[in-house]
Order: structure tokens, then C-alpha cells, then sequence
């Protein structure tokens, strides 16, 4: 499968992160947009599941110091929309973690 991996740095402790992520997944919980959405928190690492527009999404996001690693599988039949996507979750993440 595809993957989308990048870094986006912050300057949070842990805790704070790791509070802020939780917002991550309140929002896709919630949202019209987002069905079968799943998550498990594995120490620092939040794993989670979704499927958005009939697009199965899923990935982990990983709060290592003063940087989170986002690494996320998209199947191969949406690898025209790799950057929208891509983008969209970098987004979300870096307006959290402000």
C-alpha cells in the first residue's frame, strides 16, 4: 500500500500533545464526513482507523519529543489524491498542535 510519512514539529510536553492529538480523534468521531472511524492509544502513539469519501485511511501518529511522525497507509486506487490528502491531515494536525 501507499504511505504518506512526515514530521511536524512543536514545542508542547507530551502531555500537552498528546491532549491536543485526543482532539484529533473527538473531531473524526464526530464528523459527517468520517465513518468506521477506530483508535487505541499505544504509550505516545495514537493508531487509528477511517474511512472518508469510501477511502479506508489508516495510520498512527507518534509524539517523539518535540515532533510528531504521522505515517498513514491509502490504498493504491487514490494515489492521484496522495498531496489533498496528505495536506488535509497536515493540517488538522498542525492547527492542534498550535
Amino acid at each position: 500500500m501507499p504511505s504518506i510519512n512526515f514530521d511536524i514539529p512543536h514545542t508542547l510536553s507530551t502531555e500537552d500533545a498528546k491532549e491536543r492529538l485526543q482532539r484529533f480523534v473527538d473531531f473524526n468521531k464526530s464528523s459527517d464526513k468520517v465513518s468506521d472511524f477506530s483508535h487505541s492509544w499505544e504509550g505516545d502513539t495514537l493508531v487509528f482507523g477511517l474511512k472518508t469519501f469510501g477511502i479506508k485511511i489508516k495510520g498512527n501518529i507518534a509524539i517523539q519529543g518535540e515532533k510528531v511522525a504521522v505515517d498513514c497507509e491509502i490504498p493504491f486506487s487514490v494515489m492521484m489524491f496522495k498531496g489533498k490528502i496528505e495536506s488535509e491531515i497536515r493540517q488538522q494536525i498542525e492547527r492542534l498542535l498550535k
